[in-house]
């Protein structure tokens, strides 16, 4: 059994409803274990007993959040060059674009010599102010179909090989 590993870092709720719905419809395909793991609690051995992952995070100050890049920190190296062709896919919460988040997920990615099998997803909920930035999140329906559909891809492929 292939094993699909979601990290995920949530201040305000918003990535962790991303995540959580994208390892929901991970789990409701066949051969394919899945783990849901905060970036606080991952360590190198996680990374390397999964065969796919999913990486979400929000954008903090246009950058990814200081936690999930602890976690980044903490693996990289531990783990380069020893997992070179699995596959990935990255979900950020973004308060504007999450350009920038998504361009430093993709680089870490491409320096573990990940495949990027979906787009990046970036979920905006449009906070701007300080209230609406520390304010819990909700996300959308149709965003949570989203990384329902990013979830159900990385596991079916893990299941059928394909990735």
């Amino acid at each position: 059994m292939k094993t699909l590993l979601i990290v995920y870092y949530s201040y305000t709720g918003g990535t962790e409803q991303m995540a959580e719905a994208a390892a929901a419809a991970a789990r409701d395909e066949e051969g394919t274990d899945v783990r849901l793991m905060r970036a606080e609690d991952c360590q190198p051995d996680d990374m390397l007993a999964a065969d796919g992952y999913i990486f979400a995070t929000p954008e903090n100050l246009a950058a990814i959040a200081g936690v999930m890049k602890a976690f980044l920190d903490r693996c990289y190296y531990p783990v380069l060059g020893r997992i070179e062709g699995r596959p990935y896919a990255a979900m950020i919460c973004a308060g504007s674009d999450g350009e920038n988040a998504q361009r430093q997920l993709e680089r870490i990615a491409t320096g573990w010599r990940l495949k990027k099998v979906t787009d990046s997803l970036i979920v905006c909920t449009h906070a701007q102010t300080e209230a609406a930035i520390l304010a819990p999140k909700m996300i959308g329906e149709e965003d949570l179909e989203s990384c329902r559909e990013i979830g159900a891809t990385l596991s079916a492929g893990l299941a059928m090989g394909v990735f």
